[in-house]
């Protein structure tokens, strides 16, 4: 039987609170983790009552990655707000909370980091060069250091969803990467902390990142199957709207996350990046045979 969901969070500081809890969970019991930056929404809470029910203990982290931001200004903005996220934590039944600061993760001298590949090179990569490399070292050290027996992501962040798993299967990590479905509000816009950088009127102009996933997949369920056109479909819907500047917009094989095929038909999915005003918004979806 699961454990209840009215125990109250605890805070864990350092590496060595970390490990006394750890050691002190009953044989046998699960560990369910979901790593964070914080600034917890209803896409991070899915996660959780996703892990709640599949393990024994949940455990959940909260840190702001520095290796993983290219832009300092990005960096300094990225919102803190633990108390909420606390009682957030505890409304979705988390037991213990990992709140290391900079220097337990990266302490003097640290310089080792985690190669992304080809996959870190492209999209994302391309546009953030070494966020890849600052994701991976940060998930491989709570990995290393929370020992969960599965590991909850959103798919939201489809590049990076993929990169943990096949980091986890190059590296032969004991855990199973869970991927967790997109959270979205009601007109369509995926959940993210960086809505909240959104004006009223770049929140409006925002949904037609949905609007141009969804005309891939009409497109791609009516039966086309050339990447350019359903690329060129999306970069028309996102070219209509004033004040945006498109970064990417793609179709990738879901098995390699490199750019679709004509002639290698599988799983593919649409990808996009665009920036709003100040605010750089990612999306994807999953393209399916009937939409």
């Amino acid at each position: 039987m699961l454990a209840s969901t009215t125990t109250r969070v605890k805070r864990l500081t350092s590496f060595s609170e970390l490990r006394a809890w750890r050691s002190s969970l009953k044989d046998g019991d699960s560990v369910g983790f979901v790593p964070t930056m914080g600034a917890l929404h209803a896409g991070h809470s899915s996660l959780f009552k996703k892990a709640r029910r599949e393990n024994e203990q949940l455990l959940a982290s909260i840190f702001v990655n520095p290796l993983q931001f290219n832009e300092g200004k990005d960096f300094e903005r990225y919102p803190k707000t633990l108390e909420e996220d606390c009682q957030i934590l505890e409304a979705q039944g988390v037991n213990a909370v990992y709140l290391p600061d900079r220097e337990d993760l990266y302490p003097e001298g640290y310089d080792t980091t985690v190669t992304a590949g080809r996959v870190g090179d492209v999209f994302e990569g391309y546009s953030r060069p070494g966020h890849f490399e600052g994701m991976l070292s940060v998930v491989l050290k709570l990995f290393l250091r929370t020992k969960p027996h599965r590991a909850y992501f959103g798919e939201k962040d489809a590049q990076q969803l993929f990169l943990v798993k096949k980091m986890t299967k190059d590296l032969d990590l004991p855990l199973t990467i869970v991927p967790c479905e997109t959270v979205r509000c009601e007109d369509g816009l995926a959940l993210s902390t960086r809505n909240s950088f959104l004006g009223t009127e770049e929140r409006e102009r925002s949904l037609c990142i949905i609007h141009a996933l969804r005309a891939a997949d009409a497109l791609y369920a009516s039966g086309v199957r050339v990447p350019a056109e359903l690329e060129s479909v999306m970069r028309q819907c996102l070219q209509e709207e004033a004040g945006f500047f498109v970064e990417y917009a793609a179709v990738v094989d879901d098995k390699d996350f490199q750019s679709a095929q004509e002639n290698h038909l599988g799983s593919w999915r649409a990808i996009l990046a665009v920036r709003v005003g100040a605010t750089r918004l990612i999306d994807n979806l999953l393209l399916s045979e009937s939409a």
